[in-house]
């Protein structure tokens, strides 16, 4: 299962410089990922600060 950023997102970028795959970008409110891409790697996860991004 993807993951997703949570609200708990700081807008920091950190997951998205993390990404292997390049499937997070900056959304209106925090960070989004596009289910589509990810590949479920979980080095989003690994990197944020504020452990936003979960495993749905």
């Amino acid at each position: 299962m993807a993951f997703k950023i949570t609200d708990k997102c700081i807008s920091c970028g950190a997951c998205a410089a993390a990404c292997p795959v390049g499937c997070i970008s900056k959304g209106e409110e925090r960070f989004v990922i596009d289910e589509s891409a990810c590949i479920e790697c979980g080095s989003c996860a690994g990197t944020c600060p504020v452990g936003a991004p979960i495993q749905e």
